[in-house]
């Protein structure tokens, strides 16, 4: 049941569903703001869909454009996945199995976007999640945080942690929708070390691109993820183990245990 006051509405876009979720009587600028929001997620779809043959990113990839012909926005995403392979070094890869996607930036990067029109239009107390990759604003009710419950990637409709927070981004990456579909850049064939793993940050951008690099790299990502300012990790493996960086129970609910 949708609280008094609040807004929400679910998109079908890029092959998932993008729900927002408002908090607070809606003025005008915020109506147009998800109206905008969801023309944008639209938008994003046709330059980037690589299931459309016709859409600026499939083009690029045949070499029938340049990435000067291409829209800014594709010149925007191509640096971002570039910056992100320099940090990851190389775990993070456009280029996966030698075809160009840079699907692993565009939805965290649409996502925090399409919320940041909100934020602007003065909706300061919002959601916006893609697929189950979430950029929070605000609260969820005055002096209440958002929660953001985390599915079990190995016991479907169990949960295996809760997020709790303001003003947090929460990205993961894993085979519990898809299978095994994120690559090893470094061998070609998909990584299997992890089950899920879990970011927690402030921008979605970049935690849902460093949770690929991180679900890539495996178990060897948690010596890295200790390394980076505030991002926290929560990782499942493949044999059903859990780890998670020093200060995740900041946020998460952590098993007894490690």
């Amino acid at each position: 049941m949708t609280e008094p006051g609040a807004v929400r509405h679910a998109e079908h876009a890029m092959g998932t569903v993008f729900s927002f979720d408002i908090r607070g009587a809606p003025t005008r600028a915020v109506t147009r703001a998800l109206a905008d929001a969801v023309a944008w997620l639209h938008r994003v779809d046709e330059v980037f869909s690589t299931y459309r043959p016709g859409s600026q990113i499939s083009r690029l990839g045949r070499g029938e454009l340049t990435e000067q012909q291409c829209d800014p926005e594709v010149a925007e995403v191509l640096e971002l996945c570039r910056a992100a392979a320099r940090s990851s070094n190389g775990w993070f890869s456009a280029t996966p199995g030698g075809r160009l996607d840079p699907s692993a930036v565009v939805k965290g990067w649409a996502v925090e976007r399409a919320s940041q029109l909100l934020y602007d239009a003065g909706a300061r107390h919002h959601s916006v999640n893609g697929g189950g990759d979430i950029q929070t604003r605000g609260e969820a009710a005055p002096g209440r945080a958002w929660q953001i419950g985390v599915a079990h990637p190995l016991c479907p409709g169990d949960l295996t942690t809760v997020v709790t927070g303001r003003d947090l981004a929460v990205a993961t990456s894993g085979t519990a929708e898809r299978g095994p579909h994120i690559l090893d850049p470094h061998t070609g064939r998909p990584a299997t070390d992890l089950a899920s793993i879990t970011l927690v940050g402030r921008h979605l951008t970049e935690v849902d691109t460093l949770a690929t690099a991180a679900f890539a790299m495996g178990d060897a990502s948690r010596e890295w993820l200790r390394s980076l300012d505030g991002i926290e990790a929560f990782a499942v493996t493949a044999d059903a183990q859990a780890w998670w960086t020093p200060n995740f129970a900041t946020y998460g609910r952590c098993p007894a245990g490690r």
